[in-house]
């Protein structure tokens, strides 16, 4: 294969985003797993992480090269559009777990769970009168619904930014896939145009068997035979 080859290089930047989703899908397992033991700062932290990702940039430029410069081979070519289909793959199955109602479902129970936990463990609260008593029992309501509204919404911010990565991921394989696409109608090309040439060879073969023929026709001729 020729060194200019754009394929290897693409497909180092897939590996590193892939491997960057694939850390940030398990982190947030574990969050969806154990959401009473997240703080705030973990939340944050993991948040900067998902944004770090972005730095990812594939330029599109770099499969425009002409596929003549490559001696690829049939068996070079499956092996790259498996690593197209296996990548193509293990994103979906991402994607499609983190986005299933089962998942989501866990993910408000784990949060409901963990809200009660809390406030279960603040101990009796001091009622030195009905109306007062009264007056706590709303405020502490409207901090349950206040904290359950921002963890949905933590939650949902992540969701779209590990989206958008997995996103990234997806278009930089069809990136690869038009690319295979292209060497392989290259290759089909070619294949064409041998299948002219040694047709046309049996023709000129032809011909010329047809000559020799005549012209020891003629000889036999001239010497009396």
């Amino acid at each position: 294969m020729s060194m200019e080859d754009p394929f290897f290089v693409v497909k180092c930047e897939v590996q590193k985003a892939v491997n960057t989703a694939q850390g940030l899908y398990q982190r947030w397992s574990e969050l969806l797993q154990d959401p009473s033991g997240t703080s705030k700062e973990e939340v944050d932290w993991t948040t900067n992480e998902l944004r770090n990702s972005y730095s990812l940039t594939v330029n599109a430029s770099i499969v425009e090269s002409n596929p003549k410069k490559f001696n690829l081979d049939t068996v070079e070519l499956t092996k790259r559009k498996g690593f197209i289909t296996s990548t193509r793959q293990t994103v979906k199955e991402m994607k499609d777990h983190m986005s299933s109602p089962t998942a989501l479902a866990m993910s408000d129970k784990k949060n409901r769970q963990a809200l009660l936990g809390n406030s279960g463990s603040q101990g009796p609260i001091w009622q030195p009168g009905p109306d007062k008593y009264t007056r706590l029992d709303q405020e502490l309501r409207t901090a349950n619904s206040m904290f359950i509204d921002e963890q949905q919404t933590q939650q949902q911010l992540m969701a779209e930014q590990q989206d958008d990565q997995l996103e990234l991921v997806s278009g930089t394989i069809g990136v690869l896939k038009n690319m295979s696409e292209r060497i392989g109608m290259e290759l089909d090309e070619q294949t064409v145009m041998l299948d002219d040439f040694s047709n046309e060879m049996e023709g000129t073969h032809s011909r010329l068997d047809n000559v020799m023929k005549k012209l020891a026709k003629v000889s036999n001729m001239t010497t009396g035979e």
